[in-house]
């Protein structure tokens, strides 16, 4: 199915936020892309549009029917009118279907002396017993081993008991993303019934979120929570290993997932207009589904109303945060030549 992803952020806050800064990414998209100027505003605008129109359909349904809406790959492939889209749909669905803990076993991992252990591929993948340090590597296994029964509490006892039915392996540190640069994850090997059975379980640290300088501080005490409580809540189906944890000597916090359940993503740079537009629409449902059960449709759906005025204005911020956005990147960068910044390329 069709859902949202990356909850680090997550804090209850104004609907129009996440609105505005999706109608702003379609605008951005479009002008990396190099799409014609006067194709890219009507990206954002339908976009925008389609989350009004489907807040208005969630604020007429029952209460039920908001919350078991979900959006499949087989209605996708429905909805899109170019066999090229629905070819890309199609491949996409597949190259995430593939996702799956056995896949990961034999990118991730290597057998040696008839047992598995994880790869070492510096940095990007770093077993914690290739650590330069033997007490760094004690302590991040004695930190991740001692949260594993906390962790577990938090899952529901259905899954603790199917999590019970794995050994645990190893661990290693992994680079995920620029987003988690300066932050702790670690990615964590299982095994079930047999050596060709595995689970990867990812361990991420999770802070505090950028909105709280702007909203109230979440209700949940550990950050982690925060993260999987938002998720569980906007999506319309979220993965079984969900859970959190906190470091209490440091007071780290921690988020549990599986390394690899079948996601997938868009390739966006490789969308026209046409495509583009379809694929807004998509996010904008999506988006307005994940509001619908976390907040109040009947009230949105009143305020955006029934004409184009909102998506009008939205597309218009949309155009201008982009470009403070390339104010901004040429700024970065003119601090790089100057010297001001240290980067180094490739």
């Amino acid at each position: 199915m069709f859902d949202l992803n990356d909850f680090d952020e997550t804090l209850p806050g104004p609907w129009e936020w996440d609105l505005k800064r999706l109608a702003t990414s379609f605008v951005v998209a479009g002008r990396d892309n190099e799409l014609d100027a006067a194709d890219i505003r009507p990206v954002a605008m339908k976009s925008v549009a389609a989350y009004r129109e489907a807040m208005a359909e969630f604020a007429e349904g029952k209460t039920m029917d908001v919350w078991y809406a979900r959006l499949s790959v087989e209605e996708i492939l429905e909805a899109v009118p170019r066999k090229a889209d629905r070819k890309r749909v199609a491949k996409a669905a597949k190259k995430a279907r593939s996702r799956h803990s056995l896949r990961a076993l034999s990118k991730l991992a290597e057998k040696v002396g008839g047992a598995h252990r994880i790869k070492s591929d510096p940095p990007l993948l770093l077993p914690l017993r290739e650590l330069p340090s033997a007490a760094k590597s004690e302590d991040l296994q004695a930190i991740v081993e001692s949260s594993l029964e906390r962790y577990a509490a938090t899952l529901n006892d259905d899954r603790k008991r199917l999590l019970e039915r794995f050994r645990f392996v190893e661990i290693a540190m992994k680079v995920v993303g620029v987003g988690s640069v300066g932050t702790r994850c670690m990615i964590v090997l299982f095994e079930g019934r047999d050596q060709d059975d595995p689970l990867f379980l990812q361990v991420k640290q999770a802070s505090r979120s950028v909105l709280e300088d702007y909203l109230p501080k979440s209700e949940y005490a550990e950050h982690g929570q925060r993260v999987i409580e938002g998720q569980r809540l906007m999506q319309a189906a979220s993965d079984i290993f969900l859970g959190w944890t906190t470091e209490k000597e440091r007071q780290h916090h921690y988020y549990w997932r599986q390394l690899h359940d079948m996601k997938g993503s868009a390739d966006i740079s490789a969308m026209d207009a046409i495509a583009l537009a379809n694929y807004g629409k998509l996010c904008g449902w999506t988006l307005a589904r994940a509001h619908a059960r976390s907040g109040d449709p009947i009230a949105i759906a009143s305020y955006l109303g029934e004409t184009d005025a909102f998506d009008q204005a939205a597309a218009d911020f949309a155009v201008r945060y982009a470009g403070q956005n390339e104010r901004d990147y040429a700024a970065f960068v003119k601090a790089i030549e100057s010297g001001r910044i240290a980067a180094e390329e490739g």
